[in-house]
């Protein structure tokens, strides 16, 4: 079982930066492989990006490559999404999720979910 809590999230202006972060309990964090999606109000959850488990690898999505990064902290279970040059299309709900498979890019699919955090950029 893996419990899944993001932070980090808030209002920004277009162009401007956040670092969002995805703590994760249980012993098992640096076996799973983790992914951020989003999801704006009327629309279906979208792939963001993935990481694997060693954090050796990552896969992102073409709307946000180059501007997001995907990192992990194994010893703090913990994954990071660094967001910069942030868009008002960027607004969302953002979450977490944990898979046994990498990479992957279909939320039903992924193991465990956090409960998301509210992204705002200003236009």
């Amino acid at each position: 079982q893996v419990q899944l809590v993001e932070s980090g999230g808030g209002l920004v202006q277009t162009g401007g930066s956040l670092r969002l972060s995805c703590a994760a309990s249980g012993r098992t964090f640096s076996r799973y492989a983790m992914g951020w999606f989003r999801q704006a109000p009327g629309k279906e959850r979208e792939f963001v990006g993935c990481i694997i488990w060693s954090g050796s690898s990552t896969y992102y999505a073409d709307s946000v490559k180059g501007r997001f990064t995907i990192s992990r902290d194994n010893a703090k279970n913990t994954v990071y999404l660094q967001m910069d040059s942030l868009k008002p299309e960027d607004t969302a709900v953002y979450f977490c999720g944990a898979s046994s498979i990498f990479p992957l890019s279909t939320w039903p699919d992924y193991d465990y979910w956090g409960q998301g955090t509210q992204v705002t950029v200003s236009s």
